[in-house]
């Protein structure tokens, strides 16, 4: 098994963060992972991307030119990514903030108003969670579970109840299935 990932978006979308998480779930369930942040000026407004691989097998490198699966949180991200994403890929598109439709034929593609949901729950930090948990339902590579396990690993300043929220966020997430 072997899923090379991007994710991106706007700075403080969350997009560094969700690919640590990514990468500390796989760990924590036995696989082989790398984690590439692709980060700078872009921290605060600009696009932040990142690659994640996650592999029974020794990862050889970190980058993900073709991706598997691309995660995009933002309209520059899609028309970035899309073409990316190899033949028979996955991409997963934050539809509250993204209007265009993607025009590839030969991926597959998930819709998901992670915004939307995010607000639904309570608070809009976690709409990149909702993006890992329909990430994690729509490929197998990683559980819902296992991203769980890796919150408080990751994030040791969280309360339980903020733990919780973000739990929620992933589940909610892994409700959505591919068009």
């Amino acid at each position: 098994m072997y899923q090379g990932i991007r994710i991106s978006g706007f700075g403080g979308q969350g997009v560094i963060s969700a690919g640590v998480l990514l990468a500390q779930a796989g760990m924590m369930d036995g696989k082989e992972v790398s984690f590439f942040p692709a980060y700078g000026a872009e921290m605060r407004g600009g696009t932040a991307n990142c690659s994640v691989v996650v592999a029974s097998d020794e990862v050889t490198t970190p980058i993900v030119s073709m991706p598997d699966t691309a995660i995009v949180l933002n309209e520059p991200s899609l028309a970035k990514f899309e073409p990316m994403v190899r033949p028979g890929g996955l991409l997963i598109i934050n539809t509250s903030l993204i209007n265009s439709r993607p025009t590839r034929k030969d991926i597959r593609i998930l819709e998901v108003p992670c915004n939307a949901i995010a607000a639904g729950l309570g608070n809009g930090k976690v709409m990149n969670m909702v993006a890992l948990g329909a990430f994690a339902a729509a490929t197998g590579a990683i559980s819902v579970d296992a991203i769980a396990r890796a919150l408080p690993k990751v994030y040791k300043k969280l309360k339980p109840e903020v733990i919780e929220l973000n739990v929620n966020a992933l589940r909610r997430g892994a409700e959505f299935k591919v068009n």
